[in-house]
């Protein structure tokens, strides 16, 4: 049998240099005051994470951020959809920065609008029912601004369910993209058959099926994931079954059908969250998501056996990719007056993509 190794690392002790960092990100933060906002997602590291002035998700980021109009410079520690999704929601006056470039999402990349329309069309030539497109919020704001369009919205792991229930009631067939398993394990959960639904993969002709296939389908899954969540595996669960039979298993909607099936609990990461704080003395738990918030929550709760849900550490490299000498470096150019990595979506595709961001809130209430 697989031996299962904790890959929770140890504290590591704080060098000079980091004690350098650390005292000047304290320094010029005090300084700039309210001018200034550090919004860090769950999944971004602990060296980051100890100056955000909010966190959270990324769609309750944005929202939090829209309603801050004392900062103009907000600093998002998270990836690029998230610091887009900010942009479109606040005003113009404030400026969205994110402190490395690099920081993207391979889930959002996995979906462009030349790709979308193309699926759009094959999807009209399959059927006459209407389609109505529902993008995760881990999307570009060209693919949100399609779903704006086109009568659809957005949704979250958190209100995928409502969000789909909507779409259904609106349309016959919806366009779930890019993440083809958020999609698949809400809309099983919902009641809908496997075999009403269909994938759509970009990178084969037609993507990859019959147009009566796609005529026959109710949910047209895009063949998108997170490259994070498909590191969980079903045969972990069982390993940890077998090593300690009263633990309980708890995953994100991200992670594949079959280890979904055979968890205990299956949610988003506010979900995961709460679960946690809420847990009972001594309790148990595996939980497949990302490693920095399995650790955080580890350390938030040592009264708690919490370990993630895999022997090897999963986390989100590109988000990673923003550490504090990134976040130093944006508030000293901010203090200079010369700010880099400002992010703008066009005004043509943020008014779209807020249509269906606001239809999102409208919904869900």
């Amino acid at each position: 049998m697989e031996t299962y190794i904790d890959v929770m690392a140890p504290e590591k002790q704080t060098s000079e240099t980091e004690e350098s960092v650390v005292r000047e990100i304290r320094e010029i933060r005090m300084k700039l005051g309210e001018k200034v906002l550090i919004l860090a997602h769950h999944y971004q590291c602990d060296s980051v994470f100890q100056f955000a002035d909010n966190t959270g998700d990324s769609l309750g980021l944005s929202k939090y951020a829209a309603e801050k109009a004392s900062a103009e410079f907000i600093i998002f520690c998270g990836v690029h959809f998230m610091a887009e999704t900010a942009d479109i929601l606040t005003p113009d006056f404030q400026k969205v920065i994110l402190p490395d470039l690099r920081a993207g999402c391979s889930m959002a990349d996995m979906a462009n609008f030349d790709q979308t329309e193309e699926c759009w069309e094959i999807l009209s030539d399959a059927s006459s029912e209407k389609v109505i497109p529902v993008t995760y919020i881990n999307s570009t704001a060209a693919i949100k601004a399609f779903c704006g369009r086109n009568d659809g919205t957005v949704c979250t792991s958190s209100n995928a369910e409502k969000i789909l229930k909507w779409a259904l009631e609106k349309g016959g067939k919806v366009l779930f993209l890019p993440d083809q398993h958020l999609g698949r394990n809400v809309a099983y959960k919902m009641g809908i058959p496997l075999e009403k639904m269909v994938m759509y993969d970009p990178k084969i002709p037609g993507g990859g099926e019959s147009l009566e296939t796609y005529a026959n389908a109710q949910i047209i899954l895009w063949q998108g994931f997170c490259s994070v969540h498909m590191n969980f595996r079903e045969q972990y669960i069982g390993i940890f079954r077998e090593r300690y039979p009263d633990i309980t298993i708890l995953v994100h909607w991200e992670c594949s059908f079959e280890v979904v099936q055979k968890a205990d609990y299956c949610g988003s990461t506010a979900f995961i969250i709460k679960m946690i704080n809420e847990a009972p003395y001594g309790s148990k738990w595996a939980i497949g998501t990302e490693s920095h918030l399995v650790e955080r929550l580890k350390n938030l709760h040592p009264d708690k056996f919490i370990s993630p849900l895999s022997a090897y550490a999963c986390q989100c490299a590109t988000m990673f990719r923003i550490d504090a000498e990134h976040l130093l470096k944006t508030l000293k150019e901010i203090d200079r007056g010369e700010v880099s990595n400002i992010i703008r979506v066009p005004k043509d595709i943020a008014d779209d993509a807020k249509i269906a961001l606001d239809r999102m809130l409208e919904i869900t209430g």
